[in-house]
């Protein structure tokens, strides 16, 4: 019978500290390995056996504890000394195995490292806090380590590119010319608060020990280590945490907050070293004795088992401890229990200002996972059972605004679809509240319409308004002929202009895949997890010639910031004809035309809606002003940066709000004894 679908069969090691504990004298070993006969623990001069004077310091057996742990104190392993064990089993077997508990490692985890953390804090590093912006004005930015900064275009100096250390690069400049603002200059331009990062955590897929590896990193080895091929040397286990603190406080000295996007929902392997260390216990298996695949990767981890469990609690405070992080985005959240959910959001909470530590997930598995008996998942069927402050990703967003990601010539709202999608669209910008499917409090609702995963905006707006979508044009003319001007990538941009604006005046927390805002392509590549870095890098020429778009999106993030209401405050939805949709958030009106024709929208009928709202008590009509318009030329190819945003084709006269076709305007109201609007 797999013992991960029995109760707990092994005694529990809830108290003692595991792994590699740096002490006066040495180091203290622990090791949960109740099932094993004997442990015997190695050290080593270097991570691997290849690098000059490598050798085997010594070998040590350690003892039982009745906990299930493995204990050795040993006086000559300090710092920098690497280790693995080896596990005898009753079987007479023996495994080798790291630590799964290590917080560092040698060139691509083999062997784990003892590490004094206090040697590892870049200058200043004591003087590092998290940024105090409020959950309120937050807007994520989702980009992997490699992207930022692998073109030769970034500016980034060439040792850096691709490294943690490219974002400690300031004032780098497209083709270093010193014009067009590259990397973190240029996210503080945009005004993005959050950078969600693709995970940095040690992963199985790229040679560490090789230039040129690329993956997006979603096959985990060591948990608590930083991956090292985003290090300036992965043979040296100081190195990697070093370099990644080092980004980490260069993003916060720019008032930007950091995610990591983590991946306890599966590992690498089925040999993983959990699997080798307690065989049986840490991943799930179904009836016959198979590794759950509920992940699609071949080994779902059991969340639900009390050491694991422990393990996640652990292993995620120690990231927002050690490495100052801002929050967690959970792969695959809906495999994992509601209870360790749970418990990692207390846990978070008791740190130091950690109630403002952000936790959110995606809702949803792969397939059929294996769980133990009465385990609830973090899916979307358990959303109620979450804390208030785990929020999830709102995939039913997504796909009314753009059309289904499975589907590539789906459109939605923006991009064909638009009567079918109208109703869906009013219960997206209100975070689906007041929807038949309600989806939690709007702090729980991140709002998107492109990550990491599928199409890019550009290339599903493109795929479902021009090309074959099972066949996407063979040259990639689509893609990138809007820097010519072509007709039809113009109808693309007007799409792409009221995904943008929706999900911005949506309620709930934005989010954007990296370069969303300059029409980022792929090429039709709808999973580039493992494409190379040419299909995936971020091309910072592209973002100096679409200057229009990335401005606009920078003043939807301003306006954001400016007023808490756009964040939760509810929407009042103004009747409308059509398919164009109108909506009241606090002093502001929504417009969205997605048609090709101008519609008027009579003013009565707005002053009406704010006056049945208790908008404006007094009898003194309110009075509109234009915030922004997407249709300024301030946001055109080639644009003008000196136009208003509010001055475009829509405007407001004795007939009414007259939108433009293809239009999303935002309006503010004073009334007529206000000196200002």
């Amino acid at each position: 019978m797999s013992l991960t679908n029995a109760t707990e069969p092994y005694p529990l090691c809830l108290e003692r500290q595991l792994g590699a504990t740096v002490c006066s004298d040495g180091a203290q070993f622990a090791l949960w390995a109740p099932t094993a006969s004997h442990v015997t623990l190695r050290l080593f001069a270097h991570g691997t056996d290849a690098e000059p004077g490598s050798g085997m310091l010594g070998e040590y057996p350690m003892h039982y504890e009745s906990d299930g742990a493995w204990v050795q104190d040993v006086p000559s392993a300090v710092h920098g000394v690497y280790y693995d064990y080896l596990i005898e089993f009753a079987d007479g077997s023996v495994t080798r195995s790291a630590d799964p508990w290590a917080r560092a490692a040698g060139a691509n985890g083999r062997r784990s490292m003892v590490v004094d953390l206090s040697r590892t804090d870049p200058d200043g590093w004591d003087a590092d806090r998290r940024p105090t912006t409020p959950i309120s004005s937050d807007v994520i930015w989702e980009t992997h380590i490699g992207d930022f900064s692998n073109a030769q275009s970034s500016g980034v100096p060439a040792e850096h590119r691709g490294k943690y250390l490219a974002f400690t690069d300031s004032g780098t400049t497209l083709n270093g010319e010193g014009a067009f603002p590259t990397c973190v200059e240029y996210l503080k331009n945009l005004g993005i608060t959050v950078v969600q990062l693709l995970p940095f955590y040690d992963y199985g897929s790229v040679d560490e020990t090789c230039t040129g590896g690329y993956n997006w990193g979603y096959d985990p080895v060591n948990y608590n280590v930083p991956e090292g091929s985003y290090s300036t040397n992965p043979y040296d286990g100081a190195v990697r945490i070093r370099e990644c603190k080092a980004m980490v406080q260069a993003l916060h000295a720019a008032g930007i907050k950091v995610v990591m996007d983590v991946v306890y929902n599966h590992m690498y392997t089925t040999d993983n070293w959990f699997e080798r260390v307690v065989p049986g216990y840490f991943c799930r298996r179904t009836d016959d004795g198979a590794f759950a695949n509920g992940s699609g990767c071949g080994c779902d981890m059991a969340t639900e088992h009390e050491m694991f469990r422990r393990f996640m609690v652990e292993s995620v405070t120690y990231w927002a401890s050690e490495y100052h992080l801002d929050g967690f985005r959970f792969d695959l959240m809906g495999l994992i229990d509601v209870e360790t959910m749970r418990r990692i959001r207390a846990s978070l909470d008791a740190l130091p200002n950690g109630r403002s530590i952000l936790m959110y997930g995606e809702p949803w598995a792969a397939g059929q996972s294996a769980p133990l008996p009465g385990t609830v998942l973090a899916d979307k069927q358990a959303l109620p059972r979450l804390d208030s402050r785990i929020g999830h990703f709102c995939d039913t967003t997504r796909d009314t605004i753009k059309g289904h990601v499975f589907y590539r010539d789906q459109p939605g709202y923006v991009n064909g679809a638009a009567q079918q999608n109208r109703q869906a669209v009013l219960d997206a910008v209100d975070a689906h509240r007041h929807a038949v499917a309600r989806e939690g409090e709007a702090g729980q609702i991140i709002q998107y319409v492109s990550a990491h995963d599928d199409l890019t905006l550009w290339d599903k707006l493109s795929i479902s308004m021009r090309g074959n979508g099972a066949n996407h044009l063979p040259d990639n003319t689509m893609y990138d002929d809007v820097l010519q001007g072509s007709t039809c990538a113009q109808e693309v941009l007007n799409a792409n202009l009221l995904a943008a604006g929706i999900i911005a005046t949506s309620a709930g927390l934005p989010f954007m895949l990296s370069g969303e805002e300059f029409a980022r392509t792929k090429y039709g590549d709808d999973n580039s997890f493992d494409s190379g870095s040419r299909i995936n890098e971020l091309d910072w020429r592209r973002a100096s010639d679409m200057q229009g778009l990335v401005r606009y999106y920078a003043d939807l993030i301003a306006m954001r910031a400016d007023d808490p209401a756009w964040f939760d405050a509810a929407r009042t939805v103004v009747p409308t004809e059509s398919s164009m949709i109108a909506f009241l958030v606090g002093r502001h009106a929504v417009l969205v035309n997605p048609d090709v024709r101008e519609h008027v929208m009579p003013l009565t009928v707005m002053n009406r809606t704010v006056a049945q709202c208790g908008g404006d008590t007094e009898s003194v009509s309110p009075l509109w002003r234009c915030m922004l318009d997407s249709t300024s030329d301030r946001y055109a190819i080639n644009s003008r940066c000196d136009a208003q945003a509010g001055s475009g084709a829509c405007v407001l006269n004795d007939a009414g709000f007259h939108v433009a076709a293809r239009s999303l305007s935002i309006w503010t109201r004073g009334r007529s004894d206000d000196q200002a609007i």
